[in-house]
C-alpha cells in the first residue's frame, strides 16, 4: 500500500531495527501511520502504507505526508541523515512533534537544534522508547495509569486518569496551556478504549480520559504538583 491521503497520520522515517519495532507496536495499537523507506524489500510483506525514498528528500517526505503529520518519528541509522530529515521535517510541519534517535550521545545536541522536541539514545531501548511515547504508554490493558515512563536523556511520560480536575475537565488543550503552565506537552489521549494522537489545540479533555503527557523531570514534577493529586 504505497503513499497515503491521511490526514494528522505518523509518520515514521527508517524502517531498520528499530523503526521496525515502532512499526509493530503502532500496529498492535492500531495506530495510523506511514512509514519512509529507501529498501524498497522492507515492505515486501508490509500491510500498512508506506513510501519507498530517501527520507532526507523534501519531496519524499511530502509524498508520505510529512506536512500533515501529527507526529514524525526519525529512527534513520545514521546521524547525519537523522539532522537533515528532522531539520526538512520541521520546515515542513512546524506545529508536529518530532521524535529522533539518536545513534550516538554526540549527536544529540545537534538532533535537538536541527528541530527534534525529543531524542532518545541508545539502539538497543530506543524503538521500544519510541513507540511507548506514541502508543504503550495509552495502553489501556495498563491498570496503574497513573505511573510514569522513564526514557532515555532525561524525558518521561506521565499518565494521568482525568476525575475530578477542575483545572482539566471541559478544557481545550490551548486553554490549559500545558506548555507554558508546566513545560509539558500532551501527546496522546485515552478515551473510552479510543487512542487519540492526534492533539490539536482544541481537542477537549473530558472526564475519564486517560492523558499522556510528557517532559523532562522537572517538568514532571510541576505536572504532578499541579494536577496529580495524593489520594
Amino acid at each position: 500500500m504505497e503513499n497515503t491521503g491521511h490526514q494528522d497520520h505518523i509518520v515514521i522515517l527508517g524502517c531498520g531495527d528499530v523503526g521496525k519495532r515502532v512499526v509493530e507496536t503502532l500496529s498492535y495499537a492500531n495506530i495510523q501511520f506511514v512509514v519512509v523507506d529507501s529498501q524498497d524489500h522492507t515492505f515486501e510483506s508490509a500491510d500498512y502504507d508506506y513510501v519507498i525514498g530517501n527520507a532526507t528528500e523534501e519531496e519524499i517526505l511530502i509524498q508520505a505526508g510529512v506536512p500533515r503529520a501529527s507526529t514524525i518519528i526519525v529512527t534513520l541509522n545514521d546521524d547525519t541523515e537523522v539532522m537533515f530529515a528532522t531539520l526538512i521535517s520541521r520546515g515542513l510541519n512546524p506545529s508536529s512533534t518530532i521524535i529522533a534517535r539518536s545513534n550516538s550521545y554526540k549527536s544529540i545536541d545537534k538532533i535537538y537544534k536541527a528541530g527534534a522536541d525529543y531524542v532518545a539514545a541508545l539502539p538497543i531501548v530506543a524503538g521500544q522508547m519510541l513507540a511507548k511515547m506514541t502508543s504503550r504508554c495509552l495502553d489501556v490493558a495498563c491498570k496503574k495509569m497513573d505511573e510514569d515512563i522513564m526514557l532515555y536523556e532525561g524525558v518521561d511520560i506521565e499518565k494521568h486518569t482525568v476525575i475530578n480536575d477542575a483545572d482539566l475537565i471541559n478544557k481545550t488543550v490551548a486553554g490549559i496551556n500545558l506548555r507554558s503552565s508546566t513545560g509539558c506537552t500532551i501527546i496522546g489521549i485515552e478515551r473510552e478504549g479510543e487512542i487519540i494522537t492526534d492533539i490539536l489545540p482544541s481537542t477537549t479533555i473530558m472526564k475519564g480520559d486517560i492523558v499522556a503527557v510528557v517532559g523532562g523531570k522537572e517538568e514532571i514534577i510541576r505536572f504532578k504538583e499541579k494536577y496529580v493529586k495524593v489520594k
